[in-house]
């Protein structure tokens, strides 16, 4: 094995109230989520299901592999390998809806394709995470550090995505009227609570931060120009309309990085 880089060797500030605190609250924000999505949306999947197949390749096959392949060129420490590597296996995020608004896209697709996307990562996020990042002897070695047992990291995201977003589907669908009336609140004090504790992980763990911010910035910068390419030029080749393409690009580029998050402080702050 390499000799380990300095960013290797950091060791995360976090305690197990503050990550237990992450993780309700990201089951919150799904939950808010969820409320907006009705079953109209899903409906969207049976007249554009060559979109809704795209979208999920880019999402769950080419990100991955490319993102791994970039990590190879770039000659990234392991740790940043796998980070990058997590990062390309998470889901679209709750931001692309707006996003593919306030760009002209495709509002329908973008909101089934974030809620297609969310139950998928059940499944695709521990298997991509876990056979990219044993594709290389470094971050495979990280993996077997952390000891990332596949059906303990299946149960978080379980819960964090899975089990709030069915229960939201659930409540907008036979509580319209609690839904309609709680989404709004119950994602505002989400997104709050979620940004504060963001905001203290970077606090803790500030010096860090400084220290390595130029390394990971041009390595985030890549991975996200390549996902937004990847989706939109995956989308284009198969002959998709430039706005169900933007949008597709844009499901890709914006990953949930709070389930990552959430991931990073359950099993690799110790």
């Amino acid at each position: 094995m390499e000799s380990m880089h300095p960013i290797d060797l950091v060791q995360l500030n976090f305690n197990a109230t503050a990550v237990q605190a992450v993780n309700l609250i990201l089951a919150i924000l799904i939950f808010g989520i969820a409320l907006t999505i009705r079953l109209a949306d899903f409906r969207h999947i049976l007249n554009q299901p060559r979109a809704f197949l795209i979208g999920l390749l880019a999402q769950f096959v080419l990100m991955p592999a490319l993102t791994f392949a970039l990590t190879l060129v770039m000659d990234l420490p392991p740790s940043v390998r796998l980070g990058l590597i997590l990062i390309a296996a998470c889901p679209g995020g709750n931001l692309s809806n707006v996003m593919a608004f306030l760009a002209r896209g495709n509002a329908a697709l973008s909101i089934g394709m974030t809620a297609v996307s969310t139950f998928a990562a059940l499944f695709f996020t521990p298997l991509n995470l876990l056979f990219w990042g044993s594709r290389s002897v470094d971050t495979a070695a990280l993996l077997a550090q952390v000891e990332l047992d596949p059906m303990s990291l299946l149960q978080t995201i379980f819960l964090v995505l899975g089990l709030p977003l069915l229960l939201g589907l659930i409540a907008a669908h036979y509580l319209p009227h609690f839904a309609k009336r709680a989404e709004k609140p119950v994602r505002l004090a989400a997104f709050a609570f979620f940004g504060a504790s963001i905001a203290g992980a970077f606090a803790a763990n500030w010096e860090n931060f400084l220290n390595f911010a130029g390394l990971v910035f041009l390595a985030v910068f890549l991975q996200n120009a390549l996902a937004y390419a990847i989706g939109f030029w995956s989308a284009r080749a198969f002959r998709l309309a430039h706005r169900d393409a933007r949008t597709v690009a844009i499901e890709t580029g914006i990953q949930n990085a709070g389930l990552g998050i959430v991931i990073v402080f359950t099993f690799f702050h110790r």
